[in-house]
């Protein structure tokens, strides 16, 4: 009988080497890791035996893929809560997290029917679209488009442009306070131009946000649609 211990496969041993990288820090949260070429030169192996070593890790939720781009490691998801006052500076700082907002367009169009049905105006009225991205840590992690109903705030597209801040927006037009109305969550894939802007791959998951936010007196002020991150982002209810 032989006491020779079994060999732990070379796949596995990349693995464990990568994730022991990750564990003591030498790629973090959101870093991209070496090409499959470049670690297989430092593991002399050929790019197979390193692409079954990522799969593991893959697997495993400690690395995610985005096609043409490489493999990064995962973020640690941002808790994120919608309940009656959803504040995305506010809860991101909450988390442990630092915000930042970019606003990528603001214009003028008419309401949809159901866009006008949500924020109580004839179908066909003029709104103001503002359409950005909210990162964490410069992590981006969801893309929003906020309708704002244009006669009732006039100098709402020239106080977002100011402001970076929708609450701040609000406030410097007389809404000094708001809460949500209602919301409404549903599983989506990304598509081409979401996967561009959220660092992922066309097709992955992710979850939408529908809500009316409204004013004191119940009159709605915002109609927004947001699409997070699946694997960056916990949404948590609040009551």
């Amino acid at each position: 009988m032989s006491d020779t211990q079994p060999k732990t496969p070379v796949w596995k041993a990349i693995a464990n080497a990568l994730r022991t990288d990750i564990a003591e820090g030498r790629y973090g949260p959101g870093d991209k890791l070496p090409t499959e070429a470049a670690l297989a030169q430092r593991f002399g192996v050929n790019r197979h035996t390193v692409r079954h070593g990522l799969s593991s890790l893959i697997a495993d939720g400690m690395i995610r893929t985005r096609r043409g781009a490489g493999a990064f490691v995962a973020a640690t998801p941002t808790d994120y809560p919608i309940g009656k006052r959803v504040r995305f500076h506010e809860n991101l700082i909450a988390a442990g997290r630092r915000p930042d907002k970019r606003i990528l367009q603001i214009e003028a169009r008419a309401a949809t029917k159901g866009e006008a049905a949500a924020l109580q105006l004839e179908p066909g009225s003029v709104i103001c679209a503002c359409h950005g991205l909210s990162l964490s840590d410069g992590h981006p992690i969801a893309l929003f488009e906020s309708l704002f109903p244009q006669e009732r705030l006039p100098d709402i597209a020239t106080a977002l442009a100011e402001t970076n801040s929708i609450t701040a927006a609000l406030k410097q037009l007389g809404v000094h306070d708001y809460t949500r109305a209602s919301t409404r969550l549903t599983a989506v894939r990304a598509s081409a131009t979401q996967a561009l802007h959220l660092a992922v791959s066309e097709g992955d998951p992710l979850l939408r946000s529908t809500g009316v936010n409204v004013d004191g007196d119940m009159v709605p002020v915002e109609y927004g649609r947001t699409h997070f991150t699946g694997d960056r982002v916990t949404l948590t209810l609040d009551p």
